[in-house]
């Protein structure tokens, strides 16, 4: 049974998603503000978590920064209608989606399961020989999808799902655009709406952590007003 985290200081929220959620047969651990949160996590960290962005002590956004020293859990920000600006420097900070205030449950709950099933489909034990045909070289790249892998010129790059799956998508043709509704298609489902600037933010984010490791990383390329594509060195 998944263990979901949902941190947000209105009282109302806790209680309804947290039914909602434990009625789709997750474990479900409630805390009202970000310290409260992160004070547990240092004693276990749950699945993934589910922030709102403003909370007393400790917001969304710090309580995020601090999760991300130690672990690359999921983690989706509960935003309001006018956190614009938050919701693409959450992105940027490693949050893998965002939905805004008022929510459908419904639409909640698919983005939650989105998520672990990736993660499902990226954890495992040791790779069989199938998965181990999967592994990708590109150039100074390699990427081992059963093992959640990531190199960049043999120096490991630590990567979000969602940024995984993206490029993933890229990588597997070189030279080839990949628009950005194919690129919401490879990271999310069909029926949830995604707009351009959340695939441009994880994109951004996606070039700071291979330009960590190598400030010339540009693999990436952007073909303005027509997508992405990755170019092999």
């Amino acid at each position: 049974m998944s263990r979901i985290a949902l941190v947000d200081d209105d009282r109302n929220i806790l209680t309804s998603v947290s039914l909602t959620l434990e009625a789709e047969g997750f474990e479900v651990e409630t805390y009202s503000d970000g310290q409260q949160a992160l004070e547990a996590f240092e004693k276990r960290m749950p699945d993934m978590a589910v922030f709102d962005i403003k909370m007393p002590r400790m917001d969304g956004m710090d309580l995020l920064q601090r999760v991300r020293q130690r672990s690359q859990m999921p983690v989706i920000f509960l935003t309001s209608k006018d956190d614009e600006i938050d919701e693409v420097l959450g992105l940027r900070m490693g949050a893998d989606d965002y939905v805004r205030k008022p929510f459908s449950q419904r639409l909640l709950v698919e983005r939650i399961r989105t998520i672990m099933r990736r993660l499902e489909v990226l954890s495992g034990d040791e790779p069989t020989a199938t998965e181990t045909s999967q592994i990708i070289t590109r150039g100074p790249l390699t990427m081992d999808p059963a093992r959640h892998i990531v190199t960049w010129n043999g120096q490991p790059v630590t990567l979000t799902v969602t940024e995984f799956l993206l490029l993933h998508a890229l990588a597997q043709r070189p030279g080839f655009v990949k628009s950005r509704d194919q690129l919401m298609d490879v990271a999310y489902d069909d029926q949830l709406y995604v707009d351009d600037r959340t695939i441009d933010s994880h994109i951004k984010r996606l070039r700071k952590k291979l330009r960590s490791v190598d400030p010339d990383f540009a693999a990436i390329e952007t073909l303005y007003g027509i997508g992405y594509r990755f170019s092999e060195v």
